[in-house]
Parts: structure tokens; C-alpha cells; sequence
């Protein structure tokens, strides 16, 4: 059965906008109190605002282990304690392996994969005491890799394994993990590399289907909310996902390289040459949200 979340405490990182930021206003529909974690104080404060008294909110970053375990401790002191946590927090750089920023991949690492850990570990005291869940956020990344997005690409993955491994090793303890493995949902991340890049929009539009569709940000978070009830151990967004997860060999496979291969050969090259003219790895917003 379904549990309730009438009153459970969640904490969600990567809080201030787009997935965070609507699977909050849910779960306080359904009678959740939210605390919200994140690098934007006046998006924080504005959400929490719109959701009203008792969902405290938290400036903190997650690639830093005593930023994130202050912020988890508090929740769980304002909350009376924590019985799910969602792991969102995630940034998308520009560029290809070739032409990369080695600073943008590197933080994105930290940030996709380094954040996940960290987060979890401040979390778990208070996960193994209520016998909690934590969902981490990956991505339809983790096993559908293209090209002009390695970084992403590698932390997903590395935050799905990581995902998988924790819950080998917490479930005794009475904790479930899961995974949520979104397409490209209608946020301010895609939007942004979409405005910034005209090749990723080129790209996405090339890519086969189930890989090039778009959800809509409540449908996520319904999605989202609906596996936190489950406890469920892989959450698909939209779950046509699914089937690139059993297929997951199939993007890497040399049939699907020769199919992408003259867009490929096109669209990369240009991307290359858009990001040297942006002169950044990241949108302009996440640029300066990383320069904190």
C-alpha cells in the first residue's frame, strides 16, 4: 500500500525553482511539511512563502559536506525529524569532451554526483531513525548518453550507481532508496541550454523517440511525489523512460552511432563553436550561482 505523505517531513535540495520547487507545492497539498535547500535565498524565501508557515527554508550548498549536513540537521530540528529526502540538486554544462571547460566538468561532478553523496550521508541519522527514503535525482542520462553532454551524462550515472549501492547497503536499517530518471522536462536548466545553444535544440529535436520528448514540470512532480509514496525504487518520468532502461546498451550501440552520425558530424562542431562564443560552461544564471 501506498504510504501516506499527510504529515510526513521531506527536505528537498535544489529547492528554489523547477522540479524542486513544484514537488514541494504538492507534497504541502497532500499535507507534507517541506523544508527547502538551496543556493537562491530569494526564490527560497518566495516558495516558502507561497507554501505558508511551517516549511522552513535553507540556503546551502550540497558540494559542501557542512553546508548540506547544517541545513538537513535543521530541517529535521524544525520538522521534528525527516522521513524523506529528495536529492535534486543538479546543474547541466556546455560543451563536449574535445572543447569542455575542465572547471564546468568538474563542478558539475561535485555538484550531480559529490552533491547526491553528501546529501545522503547528512540525511541518513535521520532516514535510519524514522526507517525514511531518500529519492536521488538522476536522469534518462544515466543510461542514454549522447554527445555534447558528458558531463551530465557521467555525474547521472554516477548518481544512479551511487543510488543503487546505497540501497543495498541501508535497507536493513529499515531505509528504501530510489532513483528518478527524467527526460527533458519543461525547466529552467533545458530552457536555458535551449536559448544559449541553437545546436541543442537541433540535437534534441534528432534524437529518437522516447529520448526527445518533453514533460511538463507538474507531470514530474506528480511522478515524483507518486514514488515517494511507493518507496519505489526507480521512478520513470514519463515512464515510456523505462524501455531505454532495459535498453539501456542501445544509445552506445554502433547501430544507433551510424544512425547519429551525420548529425552528429553537423551539430557538434557547432556547438563547439557556440560555446567558445559564450565564452562560459554553464547558462548565465547557473554561472553565477557556481561563482558563490
Amino acid at each position: 500500500m501506498p504510504m501516506s505523505m499527510s504529515g510526513k517531513a521531506v527536505a528537498i535540495t535544489g529547492a528554489a525553482r523547477g522540479i524542486g520547487a513544484q514537488t514541494a507545492r504538492d507534497l504541502v497539498r497532500k499535507g507534507a511539511r517541506v523544508a527547502l535547500i538551496g543556493l537562491e535565498p530569494d526564490e527560497l524565501a518566495s516558495v516558502a512563502d507561497e507554501l505558508g508557515t511551517g516549511h522552513p527554508w535553507f540556503e546551502a550548498d550540497v558540494t559542501d559536506p557542512e553546508s548540506i549536513k547544517t541545513a538537513i540537521d535543521e530541517s529535521a530540528r524544525q520538522l521534528g525529524g525527516i522521513d524523506v529526502v529528495m536529492a535534486n540538486a543538479g546543474v547541466a554544462p556546455f560543451g563536449t569532451v574535445r572543447d569542455h571547460d575542465p572547471r564546468a566538468f568538474t563542478k558539475t561532478v561535485d555538484v550531480n554526483l559529490n552533491g547526491v553523496f553528501h546529501t545522503a550521508r547528512a540525511a541518513l541519522p535521520h532516514l535510519v531513525e524514522r526507517r525514511g527514503y531518500l529519492l536521488v535525482v538522476s536522469s534518462l542520462s544515466a543510461f542514454a548518453p549522447i554527445g555534447g553532454m558528458a558531463a551530465y551524462t557521467a555525474s547521472k550515472a554516477g548518481s544512479e550507481a551511487l543510488a543503487s549501492a546505497l540501497s543495498s547497503e541501508v535497507g536493513h536499517l529499515g531505509v528504501a532508496v530510489g532513483s528518478a530518471h527524467p527526460s527533458w522536462i519543461d525547466t529552467d536548466l533545458v530552457r536555458d541550454a535551449s536559448a544559449d545553444l541553437p545546436s541543442f535544440r537541433a540535437m534534441r529535436a534528432k534524437l529518437p523517440w522516447p529520448m526527445h520528448s518533453t514533460t511538463n514540470v507538474a507531470d514530474c512532480s506528480r511522478a515524483l511525489v507518486a514514488g515517494m509514496e511507493r518507496r519505489a525504487r526507480r521512478v520513470y518520468v514519463p515512464r515510456s523512460v523505462m524501455l531505454m532502461h532495459w535498453l539501456r546498451n542501445l544509445p552506445a550501440s554502433r547501430l544507433v552511432e551510424r544512425l547519429m552520425l551525420p548529425t552528429v558530424r553537423k551539430l557538434l562542431p557547432q556547438m563547439e563553436a557556440e560555446v567558445a562564443e559564450l565564452g562560459r560552461g554553464f547558462s548565465s544564471r547557473n554561472d553565477k550561482l557556481q561563482g558563490k
